[in-house]
């Protein structure tokens, strides 16, 4: 787990702008570093100032011989490469970045491939050899055995790029569901591309412009990163299951001339579209056989393991899983929870995540965010993710791999990705009833509607405005009314941008289907997932932690994908499947509840407390930074929720969190 970086450019290359990328970007990488320049046909390795002594002194042929800034980079640019490490899978020296292989192919790479040691033995018996014991080296092995099609042999996730020196192409590439990232920001003085967007900071010429139809995006829709455009005007995301292929003299010729490369990345990967015609019994074997091999493969690693332990299914699994394999392994007592609680009530989880603990024998470890922290290290978060976030919920996970940073943890395991392929929002209670009214199946609908108020209290009523909103898109609004979404109502935002309201990003991509499986397919390659991925792994590197992501395994995935609805949300149950599944492994107490929370925290309450000062303050320098963007209302419904005269809803925290990312990265618009 590492970050990554690169410049294609046919102006001089300038090395405070190199290490500039790199220092920005070090806590990805704290354990090394290293450049790679590529100037008229000679590849040139370099150190950096955070590269061992250790690194010089080892033997291989892509090791570096000086730090960058010893010499001169050449009066011509060219291709530039910058590698941050974070050393998870062999720990020598022998693991430094930029990698070569047979004196070919250069990579600098980010992310995990689970199964490189299967890959390994299955390229050994082809005749490949290997000096070292990390999957990177695998990668580039599988890139000269495969070519681009080595993607497909990958179980893992991934922001990539390999230079290839016999053919001068730059291969950019992500892994299926977008796990790692990978920005692009191109202008006619060149390619850049990195792990993070701030980045790009370092590099002449950059500045900070908004995307308002992204920003709009986020603020009426509360969707982010579900598209190739980012909130940053210019900067781009190889997407999901992406790929880009650059021919490097032509892009050069190009810029010689003052011209643009033009970049298109192509889609490598999308879920199959398959059928399983098995029991729910069978399913239920195949998905508890599937997410155990995810997890064993997702153990890997030369330092220690731990989880993030929320106290809901989805994580408790995960972590009652990783005991059994360490049981197996002669390791149980090894495991150690991570877990952030709650002074209210209505908003702590710990109850359960404590009997998940007691019923592991792991070592439970807590923390609880309060708003006053939040304050003190918001411009930090904020600065860290990039783009604006959610909700205060993302604060509350930063604070819990900030305590697994503090007790040495540098792998955690968690349970992202189990909501979208099986079931667990209270939207899919929408697409399921719709998908049985487009079937006619109307005795099987009624039964579902009594189900669902059985299991989850959602009147008759409220399930026909869900099955309503999912049959006909454009009646969203009476979801949003049951739900106090920011969409049901206008009069917020000013009146020149209220058109954001007519244009629904999710029912663009297919989140409002009245088809379970749409939906689920929606929410992995758009409008959900992606976000949700964002904020774990900038919370996660912030801390120099690799997070792990079992229920993303693709073979997890696409299993999930095929099975019929009624199998994940059938007779009023959300995830069903997987509650029979793991029936036997994971308490009943985890498997039988019917609430939801995940990483929360109090923030309506926080909000009405002693924080609302605060909280009334940043809001008010939010419609300071973006004047024209709201409208004068917003103030008085913010002072209506406090006051108890209206409900509650996250509105407020995404103007909040616009005005600190517009301050941190002096964003005009």
């Amino acid at each position: 787990m590492c970050g990554i970086f690169g410049l294609l450019q046919a102006r001089p290359f300038e090395a405070g702008e190199l290490t500039a990328m790199g220092q920005i970007l070090r806590h990805r990488g704290p354990d090394d570093e290293g450049f790679l320049v590529v100037q008229d046909g000679v590849c040139e390795p370099y150190g950096g100032v955070d590269t061992p002594g250790e690194i010089f002194e080892a033997r291989a042929p892509y090791l570096p011989a000086r730090r960058l800034g010893d010499s001169a980079l050449g009066p011509r640019g060219g291709l530039a490469l910058g590698h941050r490490r974070l050393s998870i899978l062999d720990l020598s020296a022998a693991g430094h970045q930029p990698m070569s292989y047979r004196d070919r192919y250069w990579i600098v790479f980010n992310g995990e491939v689970y199964n490189y040691l299967e890959l390994r033995a299955e390229l050994s018996a082809k005749g490949y050899t290997f000096l070292s014991h990390t999957d990177t080296e695998v990668v580039l092995a599988a890139y000269d055995c495969w070519g681009t099609g080595c993607l497909s042999h990958f179980n893992g996730m991934w922001g990539l790029a390999i230079y290839d020196h016999r053919e001068e192409t730059l291969f950019l590439a992500r892994d299926r569901f977008g796990v790692k990232p990978l920005y692009l920001w191109s202008t006619e003085r060149g390619l850049a591309f990195a792990s993070e967007i701030k980045a790009f900071t370092a590099l002449e010429g950059w500045a900070a412009r908004g995307n308002l139809g992204r920003m709009l995006d986020y603020l009426v829709w509360s969707v982010s990163d579900h598209s190739e455009e980012t909130m940053f005007q210019g900067v781009t995301q190889v997407p999901p299951g992406g790929q880009l292929l650059i021919k490097v003299p032509e892009a050069l010729s190009l810029l010689r001339e003052g011209r643009q490369a033009r970049l298109q990345p192509t889609v490598w990967y999308a879920p199959p579209e398959t059928v399983h015609r098995s029991s729910l019994a069978e399913a239920q074997e195949t998905f508890r056989a599937l997410l155990l091999d995810a997890v064993r493969l997702r153990l890997r690693a030369d330092v220690p393991v731990g989880s993030c332990l929320s106290g809901g299914l989805d994580s408790s699994t995960v972590v009652c899983l990783m005991q059994q394999l360490l049981l197996e392994q002669g390791a149980a007592g090894q495991q150690r929870t991570f877990t952030a609680c709650s002074a209210e009530r209505a908003f702590d989880e710990s109850e359960y995540a404590r009997i998940i603990v007691a019923h592991t024998g792991a070592q439970g470890i807590f923390t609880t965010p309060e708003p006053e922290r939040l304050f003190r290290e918001l411009e930090a978060l904020v600065w860290s993710q990039d783009e604006p976030f959610g909700s205060t919920s993302t604060f509350a996970q930063r604070c819990v791999f900030g305590l697994a940073r503090e007790n040495q943890v540098s792998v955690m395991l968690d349970g992202q990705g189990a909501d979208e392929i099986l079931g667990g929002y209270t939207c899919y209670v929408g697409a399921y009833l719709a998908e049985l009214l487009r079937s006619f199946n109307l005795p099987k609908l009624a039964r579902e509607i009594t189900n669902i108020q059985r299991e989850t209290g959602f009147s008759p009523r409220r399930s026909l405005g869900y099955m309503a909103a999912y049959t006909i898109p454009s009646l969203i609004g009476l979801m949003g009314r049951f739900d106090d979404r920011a969409f049901s109502e206008r009069h917020w935002l000013a009146q020149g941008h209220r058109q954001a309201f007519s244009e629904d990003p999710v029912t663009a991509a297919g989140g409002r289907s009245s088809s379970v499986r749409q939906v689920s397919l929606a929410q992995l390659t758009s409008i959900n997932l992606p976000m949700l991925l964002r904020w774990e792994d900038r919370n996660s590197m912030a801390h120099s932690i690799e997070a792990r992501t079992p229920f993303l395994d693709y073979r997890v995935v696409e299993a999930c994908l095929a099975m019929p609805a009624e199998f994940k949300i059938g007779g009023g149950v959300s995830k069903r499947v997987m509650r029979g599944a793991m029936r036997g492994l994971v308490p009943d107490r985890i498997l039988d509840r019917k609430d939801k929370m995940g990483f929360v925290t109090a923030e309506q309450v926080w909000l009405k407390g002693e924080a609302r000062a605060q909280f009334r303050t940043a809001i008010q320098e939010s419609l300071e930074r973006f004047p024209g963007l709201f409208s004068d209302r917003l103030l008085p419904d913010f002072d209506a929720v406090t006051a108890g005269e209206k409900g509650f809803d996250f509105r407020y925290w995404r103007v909040i969190n616009l005005g600190y990312w517009g301050r941190a990265f002096d964003l005009s618009l």
